[in-house]
């Protein structure tokens, strides 16, 4: 049988997840059936009982599986992403739950189509990271990816932080707010959304900066070039902290600098023929909410 560039398959599920382990059994057996290789991620084995097939750690999976399902939320698939990004493993995601942005898969479509685009039925793209170093006396003392952006905020009972934000060794702006957002296209549709920032299409090159509540109404979202190179120093305010995804860091300090960049790393997406991205927001953003043809698509 021919499976062209992927024979050994990760299945990867949501951790904690009441109910998850009997779908993806049944995606194992199903992909098992079709003469795939079934691997699964050490935790979502355990957590499951799913035995029967050899565990892995995500850095084996990298080394090992040719392609990753995540069955999940867009948490999960950012995880996951992240700690497989520097392996440029493909990964297919199926949503356990509502509809994702990047686990566009229904659940109840996922055995007749995770088979049909693991033979080569499917469209791919490349999302890109930010990496991430904060810098003190000169010298690096935390390093971290995001899959959608960099948080600098004040914590919930401070006042709010004072940041100086340069691009390129170029001077940009003093701020006064209650943090700043640096995302990537993927990021655009997460926090910065919900700060007024703008969307930005995944295969656009850049990256966007969106305060957060800024002191002065004219300090506005910019989107920069995704080559550039941004640092964020701390020159005023208590209780300042940066979030890396889920990762928080909590020790900043006055002067210390948080540098952002695109990470060299780039983390593949798989999704079935006919996917368009403007469906997905449709559907998440609530578009078509008032329009007379009641449907997703122009009738």
């Amino acid at each position: 049988m021919e499976m062209g560039q992927f024979k050994t398959v990760a299945l990867i599920g949501r951790n904690n997840t009441p109910g998850i382990g009997e779908p993806l059994a049944a995606l194992a057996g199903c992909l098992t059936q079709r003469g795939f290789q079934i691997v699964f991620e050490a935790d979502t084995a355990r957590e499951n009982g799913l035995h029967a097939y050899p565990a892995l750690t995500p850095a084996e999976i990298g080394t090992r599986a040719d392609v990753a399902v995540v069955l999940g939320g867009d948490g999960t698939m950012l995880g996951i992403g992240r700690q497989l990004a520097p392996y440029h493993t493909p990964l297919i995601g199926v949503n356990h739950g509502r509809l994702g942005f990047i686990t566009d898969i229904a659940i109840a479509d996922m055995n007749q189509l995770v088979p049909q685009m693991l033979l080569g039925s499917h469209e791919r793209e490349e999302r890109s990271l930010l990496e991430a170093r904060i810098m003190r006396n000169g010298e690096p003392i935390y390093h971290a990816q995001a899959f959608n952006d960099v948080v600098v905020n004040r914590s919930g009972f401070s006042g709010m932080a004072e940041l100086r934000v340069s691009v390129d060794g170029n001077f940009m702006s003093d701020q006064r707010s209650d943090g700043l957002i640096v995302a990537t296209p993927t990021g655009s549709t997460a926090y910065a959304l919900s700060s007024n920032g703008p969307l930005l299409h995944p295969q656009l090159q850049g990256i966007v900066l969106v305060p957060i509540a800024p002191h002065a109404l004219s300090n506005r979202p910019i989107v920069l070039p995704d080559t550039c190179r941004i640092a964020i120093q701390i020159i005023g305010g208590r209780d300042v902290n940066v979030n890396f995804d889920m990762q928080s860091f909590t020790a900043l300090q006055l002067e210390d600098t948080i540098e952002v960049r695109r990470s060299r790393h780039t983390v593949p997406f798989l999704h079935p023929v006919g996917y368009s991205y403007y469906r997905t927001l449709r559907k998440k953003l609530h578009w078509n909410e008032h329009s007379s043809l009641g449907e997703d698509e122009p009738g």
